[in-house]
């Protein structure tokens, strides 16, 4: 470390960020920076961050005008005395003052620091040499403990830091304890060391520490860092958002510790694109770590540490003790020297194992092979004495104690239980390497490939899980009716976990691949087709798809092809608004523990929730998430989890629940950044909704033209809406016709679909552009497509929206018909649950009520500001400012001093949204200079910055 200032911090050159350690940054800087004297002592295992921790806070020290000395303790078989302090004062020569100012203790340096020499007053006469064991030996430790202190209080404001106390001689730790009970004046003393490795577990200045009257103290210690900082951190090393498997995988291996992170990500930053984290080893410094306190461990505890690293799973005293072949007493010896050596940990209750993945490979990797060998047969047959016995361990230590034919069984028995149980996870990983062997039967090799597809398909979100279907798709040697199974769930994740609609072009081909050679698959494969939410297919081709299905000869036990038929019929009858599905829903069987039964009532319901959300029914939307909420720990199916994250952010928008909403996308994004949902689906349409009300046009466009881009589905209707909306708002209802229309026809569409029901304000904005570009008659018979489109329908949003249009119609004509129009929207979307809506059909009603505007704009406006849509409540109060109506401010404009105005309030949130001035000043229909003046007058007051107020406030999409 450079402690003259400027020197780079460890790990900024490669690109990695400060991460996770705030609270202890601004600890040490509060307690260096406040009162001096001061002491900080920072502990933490090998690789945790100490050092980038110091090197930050030095670095802030010396923008602060602290002079920092740093030195280092180093594990040397014959340490010099004093070295790390000597090493430190070494460049103070520029900061000393003349040497006739300088105290004479000083001069006890001269010898130990003989480039400062002339700087230094002289050598005490007769200086004896150090020796610890007699009275001269004292002297001289005074004397270099005095002249220590007088440098120091020389070259104040300072701040003396000393890594790596642990590796500190006698001398040293002495040192730093006589120099921390008496500090001197404005000098702070900053020391780094672990715990695990100090001698015989003694305190870290030999001798305990207490506080000295008027000193400042503050103990550190440093835990692991966490998923976010990890992320954080490989976004940077990475150059892209990571994949969540990577993170977990990372996290794991390197138990939290920067320094392996980092390693981690150097390996894969300079590895070709999308290396499989398999490639990264164990980085040297921890393997010698380790393979140091190993090294002092007795024969008990190193045949522990070994039998911990070849089971790789935390466990309890008797199986440590059948498998190193130890009596009780002399386990218990042993684990409590392999624990206090911090080689082992305990994790739990009966419980020891390394403290993260890394620290087991590094000790797995050190032992010779034959010792491996031996130890995972040991372990094998302790395993296999246990009730019940642990299949998945026992498939491992069986193919790593070299019984491959024994594997193959072992692993396909862990993989069937694991299905049997519902961890679908698990089944995946174990079927995957099935597959991949290259002699296996054909027809062990089908079932491991239809098993490793369906789990899969029903497991947690994952490109990977895709990729690895791709891969099995390649083999050799698969049945074709095997390769459509494959390929379905391929195409069913791509769709609906990834977000990627080319899956249905997976779908048409897996169909022709069954050839209807398989009733089953046929079956499951028409039901995924007539789940289609594009315009490839029609509703009432979809509907044929379903009965087609039905009519195939599937075997009586084949609960799963029906179940998915099953679900299709009733998508398409919520899609529909069909008013039979609440009848379908109340009869779905609830009681039991039947797991298959219950996923299939779980599928049930949560086909349902998006639809009831599109046609209005919210209610019905909250108590079915309700409902899967309390199913999902039931049912086993994580890809669950998805669909209520990404449903409950759509609810919560319409709700009015907008900082929730904007919550829940923050988590959704950063919990399935692989998702092209985020940016094409329902919570990106939701994203754009969020930056138009928020005056952020230029963001919502781009949302909406994202989600666009994706092409005709029923969950672009919103964004089709939204991005129109944009353009008459801009004066520009051709451009607004076109994104309707050209090249993509939404209201085409519709008939397709059958999808007139689904109130995403598509048909509203559609005719109110109509009316824009003075096409009345088209205008009108668009609102009669859609009144008799939603006849007999089960649609209360459509409702509000047929009120709606026939306000906007009436308008021109019959203002009192038309306000009475819009208030029956207003009520119906009020019934509804839906506060943005009704106060926009609300304001609807008071622009066409002119002896009542202002009265009518009142509830609007409060159901605006309420929520935060201040584009809207500015666009209300210009209304009214128009009618000559506004009121003014009766303490005029600088009646609120250093308080922020109701229009600076506006101002500051929607910078807080990240909004440019030109968002701001398109929203709250201001000139852009007006903006301006209002921006700077308001981070004025705030004493802050733009950058600073969006970042403390929270990112809005």
């Amino acid at each position: 470390m450079d402690d003259h200032g400027g020197g780079t911090a460890p790990g900024s050159a490669r690109g990695f960020s400060f991460a996770g350690r705030d609270a202890e940054l601004r600890a040490l800087l509060g307690t260096v920076s406040g009162v001096r004297p001061a002491v900080v002592l920072v502990e933490g295992e090998a690789g945790i961050g100490k050092s980038r921790l110091v090197a930050e806070a030095s670095r802030v020290l010396r923008e602060r005008q602290l002079r920092v000395l740093a030195g280092a303790c180093h594990p040397l078989r014959e340490p010099l005395a004093y070295g790390p302090v000597i090493d430190a004062l070494r460049r103070i020569g520029p900061w000393l003052p003349p040497v006739e100012r300088l105290g004479a203790s000083a001069g006890a340096l001269a010898p130990l620091l003989p480039d400062l020499a002339d700087a230094l007053p002289p050598a005490p006469t007769e200086l004896p040499p150090a020796d610890t064991g007699s009275s001269s030996g004292g002297l001289q430790r005074f004397r270099v403990v005095s002249g220590v202190r007088t440098l120091l209080e020389a070259v104040a404001p300072a701040v003396l830091v000393v890594e790596d106390v642990h590796w500190a001689d006698d001398a040293t730790r002495e040192l730093l304890l006589l120099l921390a009970t008496d500090m001197p004046q404005d000098v702070a003393l900053v020391l780094t060391y672990r715990a695990e490795d100090l001698p015989a577990r003694r305190p870290v200045l030999g001798a305990p520490f207490r506080r000295p009257p008027g000193t400042g103290v503050v103990e550190l210690r440093l835990g692991p860092l966490g998923e976010a900082e990890l992320r954080t951190m490989a976004r940077e090393g990475l150059g892209g958002e990571p994949a969540p498997e990577l993170v977990r995988t990372l996290l794991e291996r390197s138990g939290g510790l920067p320094l392996v992170i980092e390693e981690d990500l150097l390996a894969l930053a300079g590895a070709p694109a999308g290396a499989d984290p398999g490639v990264l080893r164990v980085p040297r410094s921890l393997g010698e770590v380790l393979a140091e306190r190993r090294s002092r461990l007795g024969p008990d505890a190193a045949a522990l540490v070994d039998v911990a690293a070849v089971l790789a799973v935390p466990a309890g005293e008797a199986l440590f003790a059948a498998a190193a072949g130890l009596d009780e007493e002399r386990t218990a010896a042993a684990l409590q020297e392999a624990v206090a050596s911090a080689v082992l940990r305990q994790t739990g209750p009966d419980a020891y194992g390394f403290a993260h993945a890394l620290a087991q490979e590094a000790v797995y990797e050190s032992l010779p092979g034959p010792v491996r060998t031996r130890v995972h047969r040991s372990v094998l047959g302790v395993l296999r004495t246990l009730e019940p016995p642990p299949l998945v361990q026992i498939a491992h230590h069986t193919r790593a104690a070299g019984d491959r034919a024994g594997w193959l069984l072992r692993a396909q028995e862990a993989a069937d239980r694991a299905a049997a149980v519902g961890d679908h996870g698990t089944e995946a990983v174990l079927l995957e390497e099935l597959v991949e062997q290259p002699d296996l039967a054909p027809e062990q090799l089908g079932r491991a490939a239809r098993a490793l597809a369906y789990a899969a398909s029903v497991s947690t979100l994952s490109d990977a899980k895709a990729a690895a279907l791709r891969r099995i798709l390649r083999l050799p040697g698969l049945p074709a009716t095997v390769r459509a199974a494959i390929r379905a769930s391929l195409g069913a994740i791509l769709i609906y976990q990834i977000g990627d609609l080319s899956g249905e072009e997976e779908l048409v081909t897996a169909l022709t691949e069954a050839g209807g050679s398989d009733p089953s698959a046929t079956a499951r494969l028409l039901a995924l087709l007539a789940l289609s939410e594009t315009g490839r297919f029609t509703i009432a081709e979809q509907r044929a798809m379903v009965e087609r299905g039905r009519a195939l000869p599937l075997a009586d036990d084949d609960h799963r092809s029906r179940s998915m038929l099953d679900l299709a019929r009733l998508s398409l009858l919520s899609t529909a608004a069909d008013p039979a599905v609440p009848a379908v829903l109340a009869a779905l069987p609830r009681g039991g523990s039947d797991v298959p039964v219950l996923q299939h009532t779980a599928t049930m319901i949560c086909a349902t929730v998006g639809r009831s959300i599109a046609v209005g029914h919210d209610a019905r939307a909250t108590a079915a998430l309700a409902e899967l909420r309390a199913l999902v720990p039931l049912v086993r199916l994580p890809v669950l989890e998805f669909y209520l994250t990404s449903l409950q952010i759509v609810l919560d928008w319409q709700a009015g629940r907008w900082g929730e909403a904007e919550r829940g996308l923050a988590a959704f994004r950063e919990r399935y950044p692989q998702s092209r949902l985020g940016s094409g689906g329902l919570p990106a349409a939701v994203r754009g909704f969020s930056a138009t009300v928020h005056g952020r046009t230029a963001r919502a466009a781009t949302l909406f033209d994202d989600v666009l881009a994706g092409g005709l589905h029923l969950h672009s209707l919103g964004a089709a809406a939204g991005r129109a909306r944009l353009h008459l708002g801009r004066d520009d209802p051709g451009a607004a016709w076109r994104t309707l229309t050209d090249p993509l026809d939404f209201l085409t569409f519709l008939d397709r679909k059958e999808a007139w029901s689904h109130a995403w304000d598509l048909v509203p904005t559609a005719v109110e552009t109509l009316l824009a570009l003075d096409r009345t008659a088209e205008a009108r018979e668009l609102s009669e497509r859609h009144a008799a489109a939603i006849e007999g329908r089960d649609a209360p949003g459509a409702v509000a929206e047929q009120h709606h249009c026939r306000g906007l119609l009436l308008t021109a004509t019959d203002p009192h018909a038309a306000t009475a129009a819009f208030d029956l929207a207003a009520a119906q979307w009020t019934g509804i649950g839906r506060p943005y809506r009704a106060a926009l059909a609300a304001e609807h009603a008071a622009r066409t009520d002119p002896d009542r505007t202002e009265t009518r704009l009142a509830d609007p406006i409060a159901v605006f500001e309420r929520l935060g849509a201040t584009s809207d409540a500015a666009r209300c109060h210009r209304r009214l400012r128009d009618l000559g109506r506004q009121t003014t401010n009766p303490r005029g404009r600088t009646g609120y001093g250093n308080t922020l105005s109701p229009r600076e309030q506006q101002i500051r949130d929607l910078l807080a949204t990240g909004a440019t001035n030109k968002d701001i000043a398109a929203a709250l229909f201001l000139s852009t200079r007006t903006v301006e003046n209002h921006v700077a007058r308001v981070l004025t007051k705030l004493h802050t910055t733009r950058t600073d107020l969006h970042r403390t406030d929270g990112q809005h999409g």
